[in-house]
């Protein structure tokens, strides 16, 4: 089992309930698909907030980060900096913001 930990949006968190980090215990390989997996498994109010239901695409203005990288565009695939999967760094899920 590998510890990761997550930093959410204030919305998200609200909707959670939770505050602060999350942290995930994640068994095998980790992408950023086995993450929001287990993210959905362990706060069931989330699901649906990062991916669509039917698809599994992320959901506009969600951004995931991995060490100053932007991954929201990455395949759910993709596996993610040894830096978190060691739990040295978070997994940043972010709403990002639009308009003029």
């Amino acid at each position: 089992m590998t510890t990761v930990r997550v930093v959410l949006p204030y919305h998200l968190r609200n909707i959670a309930k939770v505050s602060g980090e999350v942290t995930l215990e994640i068994s095998g390989p980790i992408t950023l698909g086995t993450v929001l997996d287990e993210l959905e498994r362990t706060l069931p109010t989330l699901r649906g907030t990062f991916r669509e239901h039917n698809t599994g695409k992320r959901r506009p203005f969600i951004r995931y980060f991995a060490c100053q990288e932007d991954l929201s565009h990455e395949a759910l695939a993709t596996a993610l900096p040894p830096a978190i999967c060691e739990g040295r760094e978070p997994l940043l899920i972010v709403g990002a913001m639009a308009g003029g």
